[in-house]
């Protein structure tokens, strides 16, 4: 089944954890061997090889770099243009896996509609499919004023979450709270002007209202899950959902165990010990289901590769091709097949033919 993933941090992955995506997954996996610099290292699930044996041709792939005042305790650059800087060198990893022929940068409905022909094709070699990307920005520090908004849209960007982790400077993200300041007002009406999609994932509660208040935009959740299942702030209430659902929103199920199960401790928990497989992850999906009353407002966003791999994931998840063995749990759960291909990839695909220029 064809598949489209709504958050990966695949750029992140090639410049900052220094992993080659063209590189098959056991190749990664043992040159990071006896590596501890990061907690997920020779446990990663996401290679381009894995994204093609899983049919999952269309990602949305982000650029991320936080900026960190001298007060912040999180890792992140220390200014504005560092972090615009380290953006660029992602996006020159981009256009060298498009000039490689990996990737194929989507950027409107047109690019769209011929890239999933394409994709479909039986002629060609799945193993050697080009995977279409839509660029996103995952928190928008890096933003050094407004017109470099104007840039990143030239150059590609469709889609934009203004907060990520702590204080932002456009929006305070998780773990943090504050309304939308003056320039996150400013940045939220700029992003409509230029049909910029919203991602409210990681958005504070107060940053999350305000923003939806003032745009009317496309919006969605590209990797998100339940707070009514696990308490916590990086998670939507009941409320948040039914919002982004009457705005039209697609919300992407994130795969980070500790969205996914209560309890989690990080760096200590075990997935198997607390049951963490992907029939809980499929919980949230029935869930955001329930409060709509349909299967129109979910989707895949993965986010298997965001700084956790294996050790961080539902235990039956090894790879990210993985995701083929949703649909069959789907239908356990009593999803139609009509349903689950809207889960797996036609809510994406739907929306964006809606809202791409």
């Amino acid at each position: 089944m064809f598949i489209v993933d709504a958050h990966l941090d695949l750029s992140m992955n090639a410049t900052e954890w220094n992993r080659d995506l063209t590189q098959s997954l056991a190749d990664i996996r043992a040159r990071e061997k006896n590596m501890k610099d990061k907690a997920d290292r020779g446990n990663n699930t996401v290679c381009f090889e894995e994204l093609r044996k899983g049919n999952i041709g269309l990602v949305v792939a982000t650029q991320i770099a936080r900026y960190v005042a001298a007060d912040n305790p999180l890792p992140g650059w220390h200014s504005p243009a560092q972090a615009w800087a380290h953006t660029q060198g992602q996006l020159a990893w981009y256009k060298a896996m498009e000039a490689q022929g990996e990737l194929r940068m989507i950027r409107n409905k047109t690019e769209l509609a011929a890239h999933i022909s394409y994709w479909n094709e039986d002629s060609k070699d799945q193993s050697q499919k080009t995977i279409g990307y839509i660029l996103s920005l995952e928190g928008a520090d890096s933003m050094i004023d407004l017109s470099y908004l104007h840039t990143a849209h030239q150059y590609g960007l469709r889609a934009l979450g203004p907060a990520h982790y702590g204080p932002g400077r456009y929006a305070h993200g998780t773990d943090a709270s504050s309304p939308l300041n003056a320039d996150g007002k400013a940045l939220i009406r700029e992003m409509e002007k230029l049909n910029i999609i919203l991602d409210a994932t990681h958005l504070c509660d107060l940053a999350f209202w305000d923003a939806l208040e003032i745009f009317n935009g496309p919006v969605w959740a590209s990797h998100n899950n339940c707070r009514s299942i696990v308490n916590h702030n990086r998670q939507f209430s009941d409320d948040q959902l039914k919002e982004l659902i009457s705005r039209k929103a697609v919300i992407g199920a994130a795969f980070d165990s500790w969205m996914i199960v209560p309890d989690w401790v990080r760096g200590k928990s075990d997935s198997r010990a607390l049951g963490c497989n992907l029939d809980r992850l499929i919980d949230h999906i029935v869930h955001i289901c329930d409060l709509a009353g349909n299967v129109d407002h979910v989707g895949i966003g993965s986010d298997l590769d965001g700084g956790f791999g294996t050790e961080q994931s539902p235990y039956d998840i090894q790879s990210i091709a993985d995701h083929q063995t949703i649909p069959g749990r789907l239908a356990a759960r009593a999803f139609t097949s009509q349903d689950i291909a809207k889960i797996m990839s036609k809510n994406w695909l739907d929306f964006l033919e809606r809202n791409l220029g």
